[in-house]
Parts: structure tokens; C-alpha cells; sequence
């Protein structure tokens, strides 16, 4: 049984190429960048290289650029940075939020670090950019800090970035935006983008696992989140993730040179995909707004909850297909999806995100929806 793998805002696939373009600096060139021989200078001058790509690609300048373990880290470091070294006491943010933003936001209002607001979401999920410029006009003049999701993890729904860094200068507020599932989708042009903070993750484009970006505008200075030695410019302690770091930006160059062909395969499979459901599941809810304002990669939809959809991934699985019912960071946990309870509250429903990549066909969305018309 040949397996269909439909759960890439999780993780996708290593390229061959990005693993070719890895290969060395697992073998031969394994010199600690932080040495000043030979093979610490040929890792060093991959590392700056692989940070000079990654700008150029972003429109930034590369000592806006710091590499991470993950999107995790980066977004982690650009929260705590905005409260405890930019001065922020505010922080605006939505309740459908990644954990990796939510859950130090919520530790740093638990320390009485920072008072936190949580903007309004309007039909289908949108973030309510009226209520955000209003949440803003009522704290003026304190410092806050925004912090709203480029695209949703689960639903897809995204915002502009231009719009939403535009209200937070009105209001000097820092303005930082979990982009892991647009890095390596969406164009960005970091130099024209009235934000602070971007996030980005190798895997999420076809590259390695552990490695991600942290954007940090040249306009601020935070301190290090993670101490210890003076690795990326006293930013980032520890030897850098020398092959992953170089897999980050091949993956990222790859991706960028097939943005706009893969982006419009990705769009038609969606909504092939979409359409298919709404005429075999007359009953079905649409989480988020997939025709709208919205990632192309992820479709999410609900199956009224009974005796049958409650074993629906799981059958799934067994049929050989990989789905998912939310984030993958918390889709082993009892708790239901926090952000489809927060735009469908008390709505009994079972969520199965699908989420595509350049690799999926409509001839395994048409197995999927035969498997589906068994198990729901």
C-alpha cells in the first residue's frame, strides 16, 4: 500500500538537492566554525555565505539574519527580547496563535511581566485590524508589543503583514509575526516591511529539521535569549548547526526559484481538494477561509463528531494516510485544538487539517476522498 502524505504544514520532505548541498559539512567539512584554522575559516565562510543568501532572498541585510534551532527559539527570543529589553509592558496578540508564541506570552503575564490583550477575530477567524488599532489607541503611549501570526498553522488564514506593521507604527509598537509557514512560500521584502521580528524553519520548505531563522530588524538591539560563547555575532550561544545552516539556505534559494509555479499547484490542489469534500460531505464546516485570505498549503475542515469521525485519523492511518487534526505539536496531547475551540466554540466537531507539497497529486486526493467516504 503506497502511502499519502497530507500533513506538510508539520514538516515536509528533505529535498535530494538540499541534502546533496548538506553532505560535505557532515563528512569532510566538519571544522568548528569558531576556530581560526583552515577548517574552522572554510565552515565559517559557509555559514556567512549561507546568511548572505538567506538576506538577499528576504531583501534584508544579512546582519538582520541570526540562525536557531527553530521557529520555536526565534519567536521565543523575539517575545522575551520585545518585553525585557525594548521595554514593552503591553502585548497584543490572538488566541490562535502557534504555542511557540501563546505559551511565553502567557508565562510572561503569569510573572507579571507584561499585561496581555487579546485581539478580536472576525468571521471565518481573520484577525479584527479595527479592534487591534483600537486596543492600540487605548494603551498609547506604553510600549506594547504585537505578536499575530502570518498564516495560521491550523486554519491557514493569514494577514498582511504591510497592514498590520503599518497600525504598529502609528502606535510605536514592536511588531513581531510568526511567518514559519510563509518563509519559503510567500515573497518577502523585509527592507519595505514595517515589521521587527520574523521566524522562519528549514523543514517547513523542504529543508532540515532543527534549524530555523530569527529576522531582527537593524533598527533594535535585544540580548541573547540563549548564553554562553559569542557564536552568531553574541547573539546565539553554541556551535552553529553548521550542515543545517547550509541546508537552510539551499532549501530556501530552491523554493524561491519555484515559488510563484509551485504556489499556483498548490492553490488548484486545494481547491480541488475542497470542492471534492463539499460534494461528498454536504455536512461539513470549513475551519478558516480557504477561498479567501489564505495559505495555499492548508485546507481544514470539520466532520460532525459521532461514533465514526472520532476513529477518523486513525482509520486514516491505517488506509496509509497522513493527516493531522491540528498542530503537530500538540496533536498527541488529550486537548482538543485550541484554535478550531476559539472559532468554533462548543462546536462539536472532529478538525482534520490537510496541508499539501509540491509532491501531491489530484489522484491522491481522489483516494483520500474514498478512504474519507468509508471512515466519515
Amino acid at each position: 500500500m503506497q502511502r499519502i502524505y497530507l500533513d506538510n504544514a508539520a514538516t515536509t520532505p528533505l529535498d535530494p538537492i538540499v541534502l546533496d548541498a548538506m553532505m560535505p559539512y557532515m563528512q569532510d567539512k566538519f571544522g568548528n566554525p569558531s576556530t581560526i584554522y583552515s577548517y574552522g575559516r572554510e565552515t565559517r565562510l559557509a555559514i556567512e555565505n549561507a546568511r548572505k543568501s538567506v538576506a538577499k532572498i528576504l531583501n534584508a541585510h544579512p546582519a538582520e539574519i541570526f540562525f536557531t534551532s527553530g521557529g520555536t527559539e526565534s519567536s521565543n527570543t523575539a517575545i522575551f527580547g520585545a518585553v525585557r529589553d525594548l521595554g514593552c509592558t503591553h502585548i497584543i496578540t490572538s488566541a490562535i496563535e502557534h504555542h511557540a508564541t501563546l505559551h511565553p506570552i502567557e508565562y510572561l503575564e503569569k510573572k507579571k511581566e507584561a499585561t496581555v490583550n487579546y485581539v478580536k477575530l472576525k468571521e471565518k477567524g481573520h484577525i479584527d485590524l479595527a479592534d487591534l488599532e483600537y486596543q492600540l489607541q487605548q494603551i498609547s503611549p506604553q510600549k506594547v508589543l504585537v505578536s499575530l501570526i502570518h498564516a495560521n498553522n491550523e486554519i491557514g488564514n493569514k494577514i498582511s503583514l504591510h497592514e498590520v506593521g503599518e497600525i504598529c507604527n502609528r502606535y510605536g509598537a514592536i511588531f513581531h509575526s510568526d511567518t514559519v509557514q510563509t518563509v519559503g512560500h510567500f515573497p518577502f521584502d523585509l527592507r519595505n516591511t514595517p515589521v521587527h521580528f520574523i521566524t522562519g524553519s528549514a523543514h517547513k520548505f523542504y529543508g532540515p529539521k532543527g534549524v530555523g531563522l530569527l529576522y531582527v530588524n537593524e533598527n533594535i538591539r535585544i540580548h541573547p535569549f540563549m548564553m554562553g560563547g559569542g557564536q552568531e555575532r553574541n547573539m546565539r550561544a553554541g556551535t552553529e548547526n553548521l550542515y543545517g545552516i547550509v541546508g537552510f539556505a539551499k532549501a530556501l534559494e530552491l523554493a524561491t526559484a519555484s515559488m510563484e509555479t509551485v504556489g499556483q499547484y498548490l492553490r488548484e490542489l486545494k481547491l480541488f481538494m475542497l470542492e471534492a469534500l463539499q460534494q461528498n460531505f454536504p455536512q461539513l464546516i470549513i475551519n478558516g477561509d480557504p477561498t479567501g485570505f489564505s495559505n495555499d498549503t492548508v485546507l481544514n475542515v470539520g466532520f460532525p463528531k459521532n461514533e465514526k469521525t472520532e476513529m477518523l485519523l486513525m482509520n486514516l492511518d491505517m488506509a496509509g494516510i497522513c493527516v493531522s487534526g491540528g498542530s503537530a505539536c500538540t496533536s498527541g496531547a488529550a486537548k482538543g485544538s485550541h484554535v478550531i475551540e476559539t472559532i468554533h466554540p462548543g462546536k462539536e466537531i472532529i478538525p482534520v487539517r490537510f496541508s499539501f507539497s509540491k509532491h501531491n497529486t489530484k489522484e491522491e486526493i481522489v483516494r483520500v476522498i474514498q478512504e474519507l467516504k468509508r471512515h466519515a
